[in-house]
């Protein structure tokens, strides 16, 4: 049987989320949604989302200059 703790899994260290926030605008993050407005199960409003958020510095600095 193995037992393992949440703790023993994750890094012993705390990330603050300033610098999460810049891990992940570093990368580049994809966000997508629905939303489907409906009234007695007929459809009548359907919105899809997707969005890239990215740093600009990085748009910047892989781009011709």
């Amino acid at each position: 049987m193995r037992d393992v703790v949440a703790h023993e899994r994750l890094p012993p260290e705390r990330v603050a989320l300033v610098d999460l926030l810049d891990r992940l605008l570093a990368g580049g993050v994809v966000v997508t949604g629905d939303l489907v407005l409906s009234i007695a199960d007929v459809d009548l409003v359907r919105i899809s989302l997707r969005a890239l958020i990215v740093s600009i510095d990085e748009l910047e600095g892989s781009g011709p200059r």
